[in-house]
């Protein structure tokens, strides 16, 4: 299995660069683990909504190039589904076992998604109603990946 992060925006804690190298080094294991960063736009305080909607679509615009035709993409937002551990485990292995062979997550910038990216998401995915830095939503993302591998293969993890 292959599963790519595509987020808007480079990580810039050393903190969250050194967790999200520990995470790609556990998922090794499991599966082939990426993530591509794409440039996120500035947005000038007080934007108005016309301007917000031309961020969220040049956003956009990188992330699709990175998006492939045969992946299944799922997109964090926080209109998705919640789901607690279990479930998200097998969503993977369910994915994996149908035939998947490529996962790509996809997570917005500090406007969110542009329409474009959500009419191709096949699942939209919600770790809460709080709102998390995007950085952080990244490393939740990929030790949720890891506790899900961990799950599939009966290994221990903490509950």
């Amino acid at each position: 299995m292959r599963i790519t992060i595509i987020a808007a925006g480079k990580i810039k804690e050393k903190f969250y660069r050194e967790a999200m190298a520990e995470y790609t080094k556990r998922l090794g294991k499991y599966c082939r683990f990426e993530t591509i960063e794409v440039e996120d736009e500035k947005t000038p305080d007080k934007a108005g909504e016309a301007l917000e909607n031309r961020i969220k679509e040049k956003e956009a615009l990188r992330m699709l190039k990175h998006i492939r035709e045969d992946a299944h993409v799922v997109t964090l937002e926080i209109s998705g589904r919640k789901m607690d551990s279990i479930a998200f485990s097998q969503k993977l292995e369910k994915l994996a076992t149908y035939g998947t062979s490529h996962i790509q997550f996809i997570i917005g910038g500090s406007l969110g998604l542009h329409e474009k990216v959500l009419e191709r998401a096949d699942d939209r995915v919600s770790f809460s109603d709080m709102t998390f830095p995007h950085q952080l939503a990244r490393i939740l993302l990929a030790e949720q990946i890891y506790r899900g591998y961990r799950i599939i293969c009966g290994e221990p993890y903490h509950k």
